[in-house]
């Protein structure tokens, strides 16, 4: 069985939006590096609807970016990935594919046929499979922001304090800190 990893970027009063990091292409370096360590993606329906706006013209050309940006786009078309939804049934982006119904059962079974594991990459889909049981790693990249409002990470609450461990910890030149923990358990 394959490990569920949360990896996001988050601001050190917690904030996970998306605007608030650096995008510079050692982030982008960075992230490219966790998709080609793991087997698929993993979002929930807003912020596979985010993705999906805008990286598959990314990946095809018709976006004018950096080479570590386009780099990360055509790796994310060709990676398998999973969308959490109760709402939506269909997937045009390459690759998609839908995880309705009991969510504990869906992702054990995506983690028990992705045995290179699983990238997690949305907030709220994030909380509710904590409260689950079912995220074993945790790869946050913590940028030297401090944002001022939200969204921020668990916001919604959790029913216990989580115990991890640290793996890993490596600064980046912009300041930021790719943290790697794993739940003690």
């Amino acid at each position: 069985m394959g490990l569920l990893t949360f990896s996001i970027n988050v601001t050190l009063d917690g904030c996970v939006d998306h605007q608030e990091g650096i995008a510079d292409d050692e982030t982008h370096a960075f992230f490219t590096r966790l998709m080609d360590e793991t087997g698929a993606m993993l979002w929930g329906r807003v912020t596979y609807e985010m993705m999906e706006s805008y990286w598959p013209a990314v990946a095809r050309g018709d976006e004018e970016v950096p080479p570590a940006i386009r780099e990360w786009a055509v790796k994310l078309e060709a990676k398998s990935k999973y969308v959490v939804s109760s709402t939506r049934k269909t997937f045009l982006w390459t690759n998609s594919h839908l995880i309705a119904g009991d969510l504990r059962r869906g992702v054990l079974r995506l983690k028990d046929a992705t045995p290179a594991g699983v990238l997690l990459g949305s907030s709220k889909l994030a909380t509710e499979l904590d409260r689950l049981d079912l995220i074993d790693e945790y790869k946050f990249l913590v940028h030297p922001r401090i944002a001022g409002h939200g969204p921020t990470l668990y916001q919604s609450g959790l029913p216990s304090t989580r115990r991890l461990e640290l793996i890993s910890a490596e600064a980046l030149r912009s300041g930021a800190v790719a943290m790697h923990y794993r739940r003690a358990r």
